[in-house]
């Protein structure tokens, strides 16, 4: 028989996330800080009006772009919040979570040899989907000494005749860094310059440290040339709602929405009641949740201080990604025989690029409870680790 499947597809590399998890569900007593998922239940105002639109009925496809009230609520908090004026009619979609608004994005601008810029470490999904959409990835290396911050003569550095795209993913996944409104402003320079896209995931834009999140779309000339990408499974606990969604020009959205239209139809009913109720009621709540996750990163950030891990303060997500270099070993390795003589599993810091090596991505979206229980083992495996030496 001939080869039937796509060689692009087999060529794409398997997450690197998911390893240690598949051999962490099968260890007894073992604690995981790799998931990027809340540990707290999605509010419970919110899984009502899930269940009451289950009640009433509400069980039907709705419009391909998403329930008008949705659309219009998402519309107003992106005004509330940052002053971002979104017509629901035609400049919104929503998504089955923000992966997908990633892909339709992608596939809804790029033809064949198109460039997309991706700075890493960032979110495993980038590289591949722009693969699948026919672009060339073209990678940014980000630095510690610049709190993996988007320099410009990085993205200058970067940037080809061929180039269409720039992917902006801050807060950023795995890092935790943000970028500032003067960061913001310098790369918004080169953009409009160079005639760009950029596709900005805010997905963990509620979940921000240091003042208030500022999204590229905020900058002068940059909201008609931008695709903000967010979503609900961060900042409202709605992981297993799988839904999402994107803002920008009507005629890149109405080009998205023709592709979800053929792959997915629309996202799931039951969840996009339930997030009209979060987007109306759930600020009290995400607040909440914000506070928690600043303990406990501060917890794990003076945590590392102690034991003399380097670690650059992160202020935005639910991750920290300190530097294991001084122990001359893999990132992989380190994860590898921490889980296995201390149980504490974590993600090497290559599953987010090569620019990852030498860290570790630890997720705080845990309880302090488990995560005080988790960096002793960690203090133990480091403090051996260096008697060893």
């Amino acid at each position: 028989m001939r080869q039937f499947l796509s060689e692009k597809v087999i060529n794409l590399k398997p997450s690197g996330i998911r390893k240690f998890f598949d051999i962490v569900s099968e260890m007894k007593e073992a604690i995981s800080l790799g998931v990027g998922e809340p540990d707290f239940d999605t509010p419970w105002h919110i899984r009502d009006e899930g269940i009451y639109s289950l009640e009433r009925g509400k069980t039907f496809y709705t419009s391909n772009a998403g329930l008008k009230p949705l659309r219009e609520e998402i519309s107003n908090y992106l005004k509330r919040t940052q002053d971002l004026v979104y017509n629901p009619d035609n400049e919104i979609v929503v998504t089955v979570g923000g992966s997908e608004a990633i892909d339709i994005a992608l596939r809804a601008v790029i033809n064949p040899g198109d460039e997309v810029i991706i700075p890493q470490p960032s979110y495993v999904s980038y590289e591949p989907c722009a693969i699948l959409a026919d672009a060339k990835p073209v990678i940014i290396n980000l630095k510690a000494e610049n709190e993996f911050r988007l320099k410009p003569d990085e993205l200058t550095s970067a940037i080809t005749p061929k180039t269409k795209v720039l992917i902006l993913p801050y807060p950023n996944n795995p890092t935790g860094a943000i970028m500032e409104e003067n960061d913001l402003e310098e790369i918004a320079k080169i953009i409009i310059e160079n005639d760009l896209l950029v596709l900005s995931d805010e997905i963990y834009s509620a979940l921000t440290y240091k003042g208030k999140h500022i999204s590229i779309a905020q900058i002068k000339g940059m909201q008609e040339r931008t695709i903000l990408i967010n979503g609900f499974s961060k900042a409202y606990a709605m992981t297993g709602w799988r839904l999402g969604y994107a803002c920008g020009p009507k005629e890149i959205i109405s080009q998205m929405t023709k592709i979800h239209q053929f792959a997915i139809m629309c996202a799931p009913t039951t969840s996009q009641y339930a997030a009209v109720e979060a987007l109306k009621k759930g600020d009290n709540d995400v607040e909440m949740m914000r506070k928690a996750y600043n303990q406990r990163r501060r917890f794990l950030l003076n945590a590392f201080k102690e034991m003399k891990l380097d670690c650059f303060e992160p202020y935005g997500a639910f991750y920290v990604f300190p530097c294991i270099k001084e122990f001359n070993m893999t990132s992989e390795e380190f994860a590898t025989k921490l889980l296995m003589e201390e149980k504490v599993a974590v993600v090497p810091g290559t599953a987010f690029g090569d620019c990852g090596e030498g860290y570790l991505r630890i997720s705080y979206a845990y309880s302090l409870e488990n995560l005080k229980i988790a960096i002793s083992r960690i203090s133990n495996f480091v403090e051996r680790l260096r008697k060893q030496a």
